[in-house]
């Protein structure tokens, strides 16, 4: 398990846990940054990622990327 921030550019990553506070969980979840989601990251540049998820590109920044725990896409739930 790792912090999406430290993931490699053009990886697909499930995502395992949202450790950050219960309100900013919540825009998360509504932005589709769901636990067992998976995403790819395009790109993290100077701490700005870029994620496709759910067939959109959404941008965020290395601290809030910092508390979203992830594995690998093809390891933990199904």
């Amino acid at each position: 398990m790792m912090k999406l921030c430290d993931v490699p550019d053009g990886s697909t990553v499930r995502i395992h846990l949202l450790s950050s506070r219960p309100e900013l969980s919540l825009r998360l979840r509504e932005l589709g940054f769901c636990e067992n989601q998976e995403l790819r990251l395009i790109s993290n540049w100077r701490g700005r990622l870029i994620c496709e998820i759910l067939n959109a590109r959404i941008g965020i920044d290395g601290p809030v990327a910092g508390e979203i725990l992830v594995t690998g896409a093809n390891q933990g739930t199904p």
